[in-house]
């Protein structure tokens, strides 16, 4: 592979297919750095639930993981800036720039180049959204915009009403702009077999429960991160916060936990 053909490899895939793992593997071949493409590992503390797994980068370097506090709000147009501040080091450097990640919006900001401009929060649209199911709001994102309804979790109330209000503002939320970096992307897409992929994702749940993700939520709570807050930070979050909160058992988190995460597994495929 030429580095003047491709000047950053993407390592893609649903939940638990293994992205690290390869993206890794492929640094350590490639002379390269990672770059994390996950919406959750930017922040200190969420460790577990968001699988960071640290211990395989061994002394492969990586960018975008703990570099902001649970309490702050990140978004796609962050990212972008800091993704493209650590690709322009890890280039003058000498190095390849390795994007490892599930979260789409992500990935499709430095790929397809987006410039993101200001679109105000619709303060009386979201009372109206909180008043409804789940489901009726994510059907409202789905009729504006079916590309953004699979890159988004729609499990999450905020980031949901937010790709609402992005869809609602038109096309020149996001338009390609000419001052940042040339991308020319090579991507590694992992597909597991959906039965293999299932039996994954449950063992990985089953694993990351015994290994201490109550607690770390747990730990989340006393630092004084909210119960609200940690609803934002995704499908583990959400659930073990309710079985902490005593909202619901241990075998209901896990069963719905499982469940959700299969789901969202499935809208990441339909997406990649």
């Amino acid at each position: 592979m030429s580095q003047q053909q491709y000047n950053l490899i993407v390592v893609l895939g649903a939940t638990a297919s293994g992205k690290t793992r390869l993206g890794v593997e492929l640094a350590k071949q490639l002379n390269g750095e990672v770059i994390s493409g996950d919406s959750r590992q930017v922040y200190t503390g969420l460790d577990i639930g968001s699988g960071k797994d640290l211990a395989e980068y061994g002394d492969v370097p990586y960018h975008l993981i703990d570099i902001i506090e649970p309490g702050k709000e990140y978004n796609a147009f962050q990212f972008q800036r800091d993704f493209f501040r650590a690709f322009k080091d890890i280039n003058l450097r000498g190095k390849l720039p390795l994007l490892v990640g599930g979260t789409g919006l992500y990935i499709d900001a430095v790929t397809a180049g987006y410039e993101f401009v200001e679109v105000d929060k619709n303060i009386s649209q979201r009372e109206k959204f909180a008043d409804m199911a789940l489901e009726a709001v994510q059907q409202v994102l789905l009729s504006l915009d079916e590309a953004s309804y699979h890159k988004t979790d729609i499990t999450v109330r905020p980031r949901l009403y937010r790709a609402i209000e992005i869809a609602q503002h038109g096309t020149s939320a996001t338009t390609e702009r000419a001052p940042l970096p040339s991308i020319t992307p090579l991507y590694f897409g992992i597909k597991w077999d959906r039965r293999v992929l299932r039996q994954r994702i449950t063992l990985r749940l089953k694993e990351r429960l015994e290994h201490g993700m109550i607690a770390e939520v747990e730990g989340l709570l006393a630092q004084g991160v909210t119960h609200e807050k940690l609803e934002y930070f995704g499908l583990e979050y959400r659930f073990v916060s309710q079985y902490v909160a005593g909202k619901i058992s241990y075998q209901e988190m896990f069963d719905g936990l499982n469940v959700a995460i299969h789901k969202y597994a499935k809208r990441q495929d339909t997406w990649f």
